[in-house]
């Protein structure tokens, strides 16, 4: 199978989120398991063609796109420690920015244009490259115009007879809305802003115009795939999806082992495993080195690693933030987000200087010794499509404490219901109240029931939550594709908008 994989940012070349990690890691697995794989991806300009070895392999060829002719670069290189090549769609008009998608918290006025140039762009060099695609696997509203061109423009192109498509949906937040007018810039006759297709509240909806026309979607998790349905967590497009429910799947993310792994973690003070967990007190006291806090073995510390946002679950935190930090322990705040959140946070490490401590920004090395170092590890998201957070930390035996949503739900079992394989706590109802009591809870186990912690943190360490797994799953949907190869797609979405 050749399958060509798109994506506007791919770790380690560009990243602002997971779509990213998820680029930079499933692609291998899936030529590892005999997939014949192709990534394409901007050329940002904070991307180092030096330090990837990047070679330019197609120079200024002339795209038709509609009535304009551009021109585009191509260079290659490969994801690190694979054979999978990446291909960096190059325009310096469009992608020699400061940002991917913003600057300054606003996104880039052109970015229709930007990714309809990206999308059109990829396609077209596939000809000249001579790389048909069995399918072509699209991530997000970024990438979805890909989807839109091979089953309208490209319809009855030769070289793509057959190719079917496939879009992961990674955040709905996120859908690629542009005003209307936009239509002509997007290569796009007006016939497709329609109730029926991309036309959504007024406005083009370029997400909605991916869901309705690919062979096949799925989600980041099984239970996301179920959420997204719903008016709660479908952002708008729950209409549409559940019209595609027959066509839609959620398959976990996963975590790449040869990067989050404390048994084989170069840049922690100790390595560890399941079976050597007395190693992981070095890291919580290079932890609380890091952190200016005195070493104190049996004082839990308690972190959280992310944006800093509602959503994530900092209006609960806030509330109870006070009363958490005159209980003995020591909490460890990393991210960046919204200034009104990160204003009280440091207010509160003002006002608690022996307990708390915030730093936002983005800090890798840091961030390992929070996840080796800590004993409790905070995900109490409103929604969570998948999150890879918890992940890492059950791989690196901290005990996650986290809402029933989305992925959270798939990868994290409360203790406390099934002591075989639990890993963690789970509070029930969004509350402050009842985020508080599950935290207490975790605290009384930690301090009173030393067999119980250790069994929920072997449990979650011993968890195969990697990206093999994953990609036998998108195999799956794959051979689904190849096996209707013959079969035209028919969109069956009714007006929503």
């Amino acid at each position: 199978m050749n399958i060509i994989y798109l994506s506007s940012e791919v770790t380690p070349f560009a990243k602002t989120g997971g779509l990213a990690d998820v680029a930079g890691s499933l692609p291998k697995d899936l030529q590892q398991a005999g997939v014949n794989m192709h990534i394409f991806m901007p050329n940002h300009k904070n991307i180092d063609k030096n330090k990837f070895n990047l070679k330019m392999v197609l120079r200024k060829v002339r795209l038709k796109l509609g009535k304009k002719t551009k021109e585009v670069n191509l260079f290659q290189g490969y994801l690190p420690d694979s054979t999978v090549p990446v291909y960096f769609i190059d325009k310096e008009l469009y992608f020699n920015r400061k940002g991917l998608y913003q600057e300054n918290g606003q996104d880039y006025p052109d970015n229709a244009e930007r990714f309809a140039f990206f999308c059109l762009a990829a396609l077209e060099c596939l000809k000249i490259l001579n790389i048909k695609p069995d399918i072509v696997h699209c991530n997000d509203w970024q990438t979805s115009l890909s989807i839109i061109y091979l089953k309208t423009i490209f319809k009855n192109t030769p070289f793509f007879q057959n190719t079917k498509t496939l879009l992961t949906l990674h955040n709905l937040a996120y859908q690629g809305l542009f005003a209307k007018e936009k239509i002509n810039d997007l290569f796009l006759t007006e016939n497709l802003y329609s109730p029926t297709k991309l036309e959504f509240y007024d406005k083009i909806n370029l997400l909605k115009g991916g869901i309705v026309y690919t062979d096949l979607i799925n989600t980041v998790s099984k239970t996301h795939s179920q959420e997204i349905q719903t008016k709660k967590f479908g952002c708008g497009l729950d209409g549409v999806l559940t019209q595609r429910k027959d066509s839609l799947y959620g398959i976990r993310n996963g975590l790449d082992y040869l990067t989050w792994n404390p048994a084989t973690d170069q840049n922690i003070a100790q390595k560890y495993d399941p079976d050597s967990l007395n190693l992981k007190a070095p890291n919580k006291q290079k932890l609380m080195q890091l952190n200016n806090f005195p070493y104190q073995e049996h004082t839990p510390v308690i972190s959280i690693i992310s944006r800093l946002v509602p959503e994530k679950g900092f209006e609960l935190i806030l509330e109870k933030l006070p009363e958490i930090l005159n209980m003995d322990i020591k909490f460890i705040v990393l991210g960046q987000g919204l200034p009104k959140i990160e204003s009280q946070l440091q207010k509160l490490a003002e006002q608690f200087p022996e307990k708390l401590r915030v730093h936002l920004k983005h800090d890798e090395n840091l961030a390992r010794y929070i996840y080796a170092g800590s004993d409790i590890f905070l995900i109490p998201s409103k929604f969570e499509p998948c999150g890879l957070s918890q992940m890492i930390s059950l791989k690196y035996g901290t005990v996650p404490i986290a809402y029933p949503t989305g992925g959270l739900k798939d990868t994290i079992i409360d203790i406390d219901q099934n002591y075989e394989k639990g890993n963690g706590y789970f509070f029930q109802n969004y509350t402050s109240s009842d985020f508080i009591k599950t935290l207490q809870r975790a605290l009384h186990c930690y301090h009173n029931d030393k067999i119980k912690w250790i069994q929920a943190q072997r449990n979650g360490m011993f968890q195969d939550l990697s990206w093999t797994a994953s990609a036998k799953e998108y195999i799956k949907l794959y051979e689904k594709l190849m096996v209707n190869k013959n079969v035209a797609t028919k969109s069956c979405v009714k007006a929503i908008s």
